[in-house]
């Protein structure tokens, strides 16, 4: 299955996250070979989901490889909001939690979350896949 596909068959607020998340661990364990696209698509429909325990999932996702660490956007761990992804992580114990925060307030530093919104993001993401 592409990224053109699952788009229609769940669009961006799919009613079973349990599929989504399946989805983009097994893709997240491909590596190199894994369709970027489409982790990239899941990640959004996580984000527009909004919910802190999918924060973790994305950055596995994003962290899989040089390419999906390049496709998958720094905001789409933010989908609960840039304040509470960050307390999310600050209290969260996993190594892997400190190294997304950290990562987080480097692109909250040069820029990267000026304007920032939820919905703005999430309207700019309906905006490509309506396109």
């Amino acid at each position: 299955m592409d990224e053109d596909e699952w788009f229609r068959r769940h669009g961006l607020r799919p009613a079973d996250l349990d599929l989504v998340r399946e989805l983009l661990a097994e893709l997240s364990g491909q590596g190199w070979e894994a369709d970027t696209l489409l982790m990239r698509l899941c990640c959004i429909q996580l984000f527009n989901a909004g919910l802190l325990d999918d924060v973790l999932r994305v950055w596995d996702a994003k962290e899989s490889s040089f390419d999906a660490h390049c496709s998958i956007d720094v905001q789409l761990l933010c989908g609960a909001g840039l304040v509470e992804t960050k307390t999310y992580l600050a209290a969260h114990p996993s190594p892997e939690a400190a190294d997304a925060l950290e990562w987080l307030l480097g692109c909250e530093e040069t820029g990267d979350f000026e304007g920032f919104s939820v919905a703005g993001r999430s309207e700019a993401y309906a905006r490509h896949y309506r396109a």
